[in-house]
């Protein structure tokens, strides 16, 4: 396999361990250097903000998987160069707090190193989960 499916093939199996909420099997997948990046308001979207390292990593996927329930998390297409994964995919979760829904596209930006997430970059219509979490 080449360097792009190898990344590509190691985001699919963090992606499948997210969506069976398998923390140790997530971090399994991530460097000892990770950084996530999720935009939006910190004050209302529980996961929102900066992590650093494996226990920021931790706890931002701990705070997801407890903040949401996840109906849809289909990743559509992905985009691999060098030391680069970009996914396109559709999501719909639902606020646990509210009971009110979230319907995003969204695109994750994720940067490579030995095989593992060095960097994750969330993009997606943060107004729904703002309007879900308010």
């Amino acid at each position: 396999m080449s360097l792009q499916e190898d990344n590509i093939a190691a985001t699919q199996q963090l992606f499948a361990a997210f969506g069976a909420g398998d923390i140790p099997a997530i971090l399994s997948h991530c460097n000892d250097d990770i950084r996530i990046e999720f935009y939006g308001p910190d004050d209302i979207i529980p996961y929102a903000g900066m992590y650093d390292g494996m226990e920021g990593a931790r706890t931002f996927f701990e705070t997801v998987l407890s903040s949401v329930d996840i109906h849809v998390f289909d990743p559509l297409e992905f985009l691999s160069d060098k030391d680069k994964v970009i996914v396109t995919g559709v999501l719909h979760l639902t606020a646990k707090s509210t009971g009110r829904d979230i319907k995003s596209d969204f695109v994750h930006v994720i940067t490579m190193r030995d095989g593992k997430w060095l960097k994750f970059r969330d993009f997606m219509d943060t107004n729904q989960a703002v309007k879900a979490f308010s």
